[in-house]
């Protein structure tokens, strides 16, 4: 299956669906909002006693929390609540909503009823005392049962009448909605297929080591980002998400800067009528200018990938429900984000907690699993994990490590046992008094450098590391100070460490695991808990990595940002390189968000003239369309095949404009999308060139083109889109936040 792309902005689409289920499904939820705004609206309205929907029969309330019960009724009514001897009364406010909160009881798989008394009476019956938890995220949590691995077996098995669960409807909305349309289910092989099957997976197990009853609330919807769950106090309180924070009040009617705004806006229409108004009279030939638009910044966000949009939709109206904690499973749709998410995290965790009012209720996660995200750096992932793993700092929450269950090409993963396994054990241990159990998977505890070799310990590893089925270890690298970038290293466990070497690198400083997209490593904890993506120590800088200091002498150096018609290189020894017989290229492009790409490439000299080695402009002579002679190439990046002595390199340098016809006839290359195999095309002077290929790998090493634009330039190091793997129409070099090239060459001794 494809990948969880995020539904386009301004669109509620059902994950996978074609755009016309996606059209059904915006008229369905559309229908729901409205059918539930009148229903809310008949509730206020009505001067009979009325609960929201999580208050039904069949629930599950959670034992040893005090219990807060809200409803509707006329205003001023007397309304009491009672839970048998357990009652309080209340009057209701003038808004027609009243709330009490009862005496905290203890877990009952015995049923009970909730009776609530006004100018009518409501009882909720088949009630049950015991543990209850949020279920929320993207679609891994929104994953049924039915779907999941022995699905048929599991359903057929599912009789469990102490279980219950309740779904929340997939409603986006703009403002805090207070209920929603939905009801409790006893687990059953008539009902537990539509369960979420982590939720399910996890409540089986905590019911059966603990005999109390389990609620599961699930309100999750797949493909959906982490900031529609998130509310507008979460981004308050931190600080790297103030943008997101003044785009929500700015949106929001009755906030100071929205009425700001809106005054200015208004002012700007008035004055534009007025200047209309005097055209129409004096019928003015110059005409009038378009009126002022309507500020963006003021428009109601539409998605359900908007910030704020599904806390509202279907959160906002959970609030204050007594829960023992929550689970969560999202991140495929932020994966990109790196340290970022820890942020998001924050609000999302912080903003729940502090509305819920309950203090630091536990909340555990799930690591999102190992899986081919098309041609993207394989080691964003990585990043992202490490990120997810740093969620943990946050107190009272736990990680599941998942990456020995994954499938590489479905984002879904079927096994969803062992995640709600999972899930269960850190409840267990956590909040239920379990210490024994080990819950935790092995952690990064510290690291000895041992001349050749690197000591990596864990903690947490429940007496020891082993691996799967007794297999070598596996997917660790290591890098040391002057090698070329990580080294895939042999890994020998001692006890709660790994020892890693390799022939490739001789004083190792630092390490990764796991660290690829696709990695499914074997290494885990004495109870089969697998250890996640993880590094440690101080990785060499890229160009103290490279033969560079030792062997090259820099002739130019150019910040990227300094690019035109007329390069003037930041450093420029070309006055005083008499002869080499190498050439080398260093480029350096750090994306806004910090993710940096480095390359520097070598080849025998192409030619003898130090002034048509940089950048090929018109003025510099330099043209070239050639194979060069034993490439190396070094990178950070994994995607780019490194090596010494390639024999498959190809430049492609020139002023001139191009066309995608593979003019010089280069092996692989394709006349129908511009490559590694283009042809140069009138004028002389036009779009550029600048690019380095290993057309046996297919791959661009680098390109610089279009530079007489300056921050339209077209620039990449690895392969671009799929129509222009060259980078060509790109125009992103204004993306970076630093970009440098600079040109080296090797003198003879």
């Amino acid at each position: 299956m494809k990948p969880e792309d995020p539904p386009h902005h301004g669109a509620v689409q059902l994950e996978n669906a074609p755009a016309s289920e996606a059209g059904k499904m915006n008229r369905r939820i559309l229908m729901s909002i409205l059918g539930l705004s009148a229903m809310i609206c008949t509730d206020r309205a009505s001067a009979d006693v009325k609960l929201p929907a999580i208050f039904s029969d069949h629930m599950v309330l959670q034992q040893q929390i005090p219990l807060r019960i809200w409803g509707w009724a006329a205003a001023g009514e007397m309304v009491t609540v009672s839970i048998g001897s357990n009652t309080e009364t209340v009057k209701t406010s003038e808004n027609g909503r009243w709330e009490v909160k009862l005496r905290e009881m203890i877990a009952s798989k015995t049923p009970t009823s909730i009776k609530v008394q006004g100018k009518n009476s409501v009882e909720i019956t088949d009630v049950l005392i015991g543990e209850v938890w949020l279920c929320s995220g993207q679609s891994n949590m929104e994953w049924p049962v039915a779907a999941c691995v022995n699905a048929k077996e599991e359903i057929a098995a599912a009789q469990y009448p102490m279980i219950r669960h309740i779904k929340v409807p997939l409603v986006p909305s703009t403002t805090p909605l207070d209920n929603f349309q939905s009801a409790w289910q006893v687990c059953s092989p008539e009902t537990a297929g539509g369960f979420t099957a982590c939720g399910y997976f996890m409540a089986r197990k905590l019911q059966k080591d603990l005999d109390v009853p389990v609620g599961l609330i699930n309100s999750s919807w797949g493909g959906t980002r982490v900031e529609p769950w998130t509310p507008p106090v979460g981004f308050q309180r931190v600080d790297a998400l103030q943008t997101i924070y003044q785009s929500v009040v700015g949106r929001t009617p009755g906030t100071p800067e929205y009425r700001s705004r809106l005054e200015s806006h208004v002012k700007a229409i008035e004055a534009w009528t007025t200047k209309a108004n005097v055209a129409l009279k004096e019928s003015l030939s110059s005409g009038v200018e378009p009126s002022p638009a309507f500020p963006t910044e003021l428009a109601p966000f539409t998605s359900n990938q908007d910030p704020t949009m599904l806390y509202n939709g279907m959160i906002h109206s959970l609030v204050g429900f007594p829960i023992r904690g929550a689970i969560w499973y999202q991140g495929e749709s932020n994966h990109g984000e790196g340290m970022l998410y820890l942020e998001k995290k924050k609000a999302l965790i912080g903003g729940w907690r502090e509305l819920w009012g309950q203090g630091e209720f536990p909340f555990y996660y799930v690591q999102i699993a190992p899986f081919r995200y098309g041609n993207e750096d394989p080691t964003i992932l990585a990043k992202f994990w490490e990120a997810q793993a740093a969620v943990q700092t946050i107190s009272h929450t736990g990680m599941v490590v998942i990456n020995d269950i994954a499938t590489v090409n479905d984002i879904h993963p079927p096994n969803k046992q062992d995640v709600g396994l999972r899930l269960a054990l850190l409840a267990l241990k956590n909040d239920f008094g379990k210490a024994d159990v080990v819950a935790n998977s092995p952690e990064f505890d510290g690291m000895e450098m041992l001349n050749e070799r690197l000591k990596v310990s864990f903690k947490n590893t429940g007496g020891g590391l082993k691996t799967r089925h007794g297999k070598p270890v596996n997917h660790f690298e290591i890098i040391g100070v002057g090698s070329n970038g990580f080294q895939p290293a042999t890994g020998v466990i001692e006890g709660d460490s790994v020892v890693l070497t390799s022939d490739k690198v001789a004083a190792p400083v630092a390490f990764r695991f796991a660290w690829h997209m696709l990695a499914e490593p074997n290494l885990c904890g004495g109870t089969g808990l697998p250890v996640g993506a993880v590094r440690g120590g101080e990785v060499p800088d890229f160009l103290s990595s490279l033969p560079v200091a030792k062997e090259y002498s820099l002739v130019y150096d150019l910040d990227l940002n300094h690019l035109s018609h007329d390069i003037r290189y930041d450093v420029d020894r070309s006055d005083m390189i008499k002869s080499f017989d190498r050439i080398g290229y260093l480029v350096e492009l750090t994306a806004a968000g910090g993710e940096e790409k480095q390359v520097f490439v070598s080849m025998e000299a192409f030619t003898n003239d130090v002034n048509k080695i940089g950048v090929p402009t018109i003025a510099s002579g330099g043209r070239f369309q050639q194979t060069v002679q034993s490439m190396d190439v070094f990178s950070n990046l994994s995607s780019i095949t490194s090596g010494t002595g390639i024999p498959t390199g190809n430049i492609e340098f020139w002023p001139d404009n191009y066309g995608v016809i593979n003019g010089a006839r280069v092996v692989g290359a394709s006349s129908d999308i511009y490559d590694f195999g283009d042809e140069t095309a009138p004028p002389a002077d036009g779009y550029g060139s600048m690019q380095i290929h290993n057309f046996g790998a297919k791959q661009t090493l680098f390109s610089i083109n279009h530079w007489v634009t300056g921050a339209g330039a077209d620039l990449g190091i690895g392969n671009g889109p799929e129509r222009s793997p060259d980078w060509t129409f790109s125009a992103n070099g204004g993306s970076y936040s630093s970009k440098r090239l600079r040109v080296y060459v090797r003198e003879p001794k």
